[in-house]
């Protein structure tokens, strides 16, 4: 007879101690931008109640009428949260392409049969949603290394695969599950705007700019006109040069530093003007001067001189410059 009772007992017990409970696993989850997010649930409830409706909601403010709405009939929840479980245990559901209007604390919700009960599942999950986001210096030297790094503060699983993007195109030999992108001995072209994202997914980081600084290269002058000057014409010297940052022109005749500026403007052309120019391209980074040019002048020509000797007139032709 007692062992009867004690059996009773442990039934009623049983029946009796499982009560409503819901179990988040995790209770906090951080979410890519864009990406879908699965919210692992499951719940009790006691044997003898049976499950009328379940539910999602976000909103705990208990002093609106309907304080905690079912998401799934928000328009915005309605195409995009899939509620995965069932009305016995799985209560998991699917919320696709988050954006930071999302982030929430979340709890599922279910009505029992037993005098319209309704149960709020304590304490919820929080949803955080964050964004990928690239760390660069703001300028590199040529020739340096650099260390671009992908960052974010989601707790990304070890299988992540990282892709990176220089002015949008994808380096395709860079599929890392590595976030760090090393650049070693940077070049100029290595220059450019740079992002990154998780393979699989849509959503790109915003774009930093790396800037590659160096030296002033490739330094020469040009000059205008078809190069035959006469007395009198105008010249218009320009030196052109590639250095980052942009560098200070300065122009040398013969030993002499004659002027600045990319452009170098002779007007009324003289004998004296007939010298070596070139011009001098120098930023922080260094200086380079360009190789030298001259000036062909050509003479304007006296043709016709009278000379009166012994009474004898002759008409002498001889070319001479005027200067």
């Amino acid at each position: 007879m007692v062992f009867l009772l004690l059996i009773f007992l442990i039934v009623i017990h049983r029946g009796y101690s499982q009560k409503e409970n819901v179990r988040y696993s995790p209770p906090h989850i951080c979410a890519l931008k864009n990406s879908s997010v699965i919210i692992n649930c499951n719940f009790t409830y006691p044997p003898e109640r049976s499950i009328m409706k379940t539910f999602w909601t976000k909103t705990k403010n208990r002093n609106t009428d309907n304080e905690f709405p079912d998401l799934s009939e928000d328009p915005e929840y309605s195409q995009r949260l899939q509620y995965l479980g069932d009305k016995q245990k799985n209560c998991t559901m699917r919320l696709s392409h988050v954006t930071q209007k999302d982030e929430h604390k979340y709890y599922f919700r279910f009505i029992t049969d037993k005098a319209n009960v309704k149960w709020l599942g304590e304490p919820g999950v929080t949803l955080t949603v964050l964004d990928l986001q690239v760390e660069s210096p703001e300028r590199v030297t040529e020739g340096d290394s650099v260390r671009l790094t992908c960052k974010s503060s989601c707790a990304l699983t070890d299988r992540a695969t990282f892709i990176w993007y220089r002015n949008s195109q994808p380096l395709t030999e860079r599929r890392d599950r590595n976030n760090i992108l090393l650049l070693q001995s940077v070049r100029r072209e290595d220059a450019g705007r740079y992002s990154c994202a998780l393979q699989e997914h849509t959503y790109i980081s915003p774009e930093v700019h790396l800037n590659v600084v160096y030296p002033p290269r490739n330094v020469s002058v040009f000059m205008n006109g078809s190069g035959e000057i006469v007395e009198g014409d105008s010249v218009t010297l320009i030196c052109s040069s590639d250095s980052n940052p942009p560098a200070e022109i300065s122009w040398i005749k013969g030993g002499t530093t004659v002027g600045s500026g990319r452009i170098y403007n002779i007007s009324k052309i003289r004998s004296d003007h007939r010298e070596e120019y070139k011009c001098k391209s120098r930023n922080e980074h260094g200086e380079k001067y360009s190789e030298a040019v001259t000036l062909n002048i050509m003479c304007e020509l006296v043709s016709s001189v009278t000379i009166t000797l012994n009474y004898f007139f002759y008409m002498i032709v001889s070319d001479i410059c005027l200067f």
